[in-house]
């Protein structure tokens, strides 16, 4: 049902110097942040051969991220993306088997204009996923 690795996401407590760690430092392609308001994000993605890298920072005083800022004070990995090529599938048919579809089981628009869910952590092996269609 997965497929692809989309992207690997990383709260970290100050973008601009993530953003040029990843430019500078390891010189990879870096987008320019971008807000995303309904989630409560700004984001920045850094284009590598095979995948992307998601920086996340909260966006206002209810971003999701922000507790987990609040209680990771460096940042840390946040969640992993993986492709689905029919999210309404996916997430009927990881509901039947039991999992939890965060969000009240229904899709939402994502970073790159495309639908997508999270499953919760405690049925991802202690990792949030992120489903997005491709």
């Amino acid at each position: 049902m997965i497929g692809n690795l989309n992207h690997v996401a990383i709260v970290v407590p100050d973008l601009d110097s993530a953003s040029r760690l990843y430019r500078e430092v390891f010189g990879a392609d870096v987008s320019t942040p971008v807000d995303l308001v309904e989630h409560g994000v700004t984001t920045v993605f850094v284009e590598l051969p095979n995948t992307r890298i998601e920086l996340l920072h909260p966006l206002g005083e209810n971003s999701p991220i922000r507790r987990f800022l609040e209680n990771n004070p460096d940042g840390g990995m946040h969640h992993v993306c993986y492709e689905v090529t029919d999210i309404e599938a996916a997430i009927e048919r990881l509901s039947e088997q039991g999992l939890r579809v965060l969000g009240g089981g229904t899709s939402s628009i994502g970073a790159h204009g495309k639908p997508v869910v999270f499953l919760h952590p405690k049925d991802g092996i202690g990792t949030l996923i992120e489903l997005e269609q491709a």
